[in-house]
């Protein structure tokens, strides 16, 4: 995922398409051993991360649990100090910037986070959570602010009148509502979905998908959409990106990931997603991956998935593979695709 060096006609527009660009983004968390805590290693959450989300669209991440999606999401926001790699957005290097600076750009990327019972402080007024995200970075006055906070509960599908209810009386779809209308209260143009419908009944979930996707075409918003639902990731996203082990394997426009995987590991989860058809579901092979996800902190030499790769060679254990590109937007990073 380089830039072109001379940047002119449709690789402008390209340019320009694109909100966020991550490159190469790692992060380690060192451990440490012994009386003196001398440090001993590290855990690689992320090793090498290549992401790119165009504006208005929504990106889904997924992968198995454990393999860096909630990091990555943190680390784009900022909200931990990356290891190493390139962040940018909207054509703006963030990933050195402190103080005033990420401050400034801070209205413009939020996060809804999965735990609504951890994320909502239960001594705050519903009207209070909402609000602070303006009283933090000074925005509106008193009366207005009452007003914003209104109308930001209006537009995600609560009472007005509930602003003075604390947390623990709202369901837990309910509390969700409640955390999308913080993140959306600085009006910004990208938002990081950190699995918002897994802690929701089956019910609860459609109506939370539809209430973002409503939101996204009435503010132009861009999504990172994490989750581990396969299906509700197709129904939401306009690419995917699918993880293993702190490394992104395959991205691609979601309907070629779905009716073409490339990467083994893409093939083998979305094996595991039932078909409605009986008649498919009987017929279709389905890949069954052997042994556990190698630890983080020691990971496999060459490729990554190449201790449970169906097909594996020689070449997967003594070399890396290449992030490279593909036909039709397509990347991938296996020694079988090249």
């Amino acid at each position: 995922m380089s830039e072109p060096i001379i940047v002119t006609g449709k690789a402008q527009t390209d340019q320009d398409d694109i909100l966020l660009r991550v490159s190469g983004l790692t992060l380690h968390f060192p451990t440490y051993r012994g009386v003196f805590g001398r440090q001993d290693g590290a855990i690689r959450a992320l090793d090498g991360v290549n992401l790119e989300i165009r504006r208005g669209r929504t990106l889904g991440l997924v992968g198995e649990s454990g393999c860096g999606k909630s990091s990555t999401g943190r680390a784009i926001l900022r909200l931990c100090d990356i290891t190493g790699g390139r962040i940018v957005f909207d054509g703006k290097d963030i990933t050195h910037m402190q103080g005033n600076r990420l401050r400034r750009i801070r209205p413009r990327m939020q996060m809804i986070f999965q735990d609504t019972q951890a994320c909502l402080n239960p001594r705050m007024t519903v009207g209070s959570i909402v609000a602070e995200p303006l009283n933090e970075h000074g925005m509106l006055k008193d009366r207005e602010k009452e007003g914003r906070v209104h109308e930001l509960l209006d537009s995600v599908g609560l009472n007005p009148n509930y602003a003075n209810r604390y947390p623990h009386e709202f369901s837990g779809g309910q509390r969700q509502r409640i955390g999308i209308a913080r993140a959306i209260a600085l009006n910004p143009d990208f938002i990081v979905c950190d699995e918002p419908i897994a802690a929701l009944d089956v019910s609860i979930q459609a109506q939370v998908v539809n209430l973002l996707k409503d939101l996204q075409a009435q503010f132009s918003l861009t999504y990172l959409f994490i989750s581990h639902d396969l299906s509700m990731v197709r129904h939401m996203c306009d690419d995917v990106a699918v993880m293993y082990l702190g490394k992104v394997v395959e991205l691609a426009p979601r309907d070629l990931i779905y009716k073409d995987p490339v990467h083994p590991y893409t093939k083998a989860l979305l094996s595991a997603v039932p078909v409605l058809d009986p008649k498919v579901e009987r017929t279709r092979q389905r890949i069954i991956l052997r042994g556990d996800v190698p630890s983080p902190a020691n990971p496999p030499s060459g490729c990554r998935f190449r201790t449970r790769c169906p097909v594996a060679f020689d070449r997967c254990a003594a070399e890396q593979p290449v992030w490279h590109k593909l036909a039709a937007d397509r990347w991938v990073a296996c020694h079988r695709a090249e």
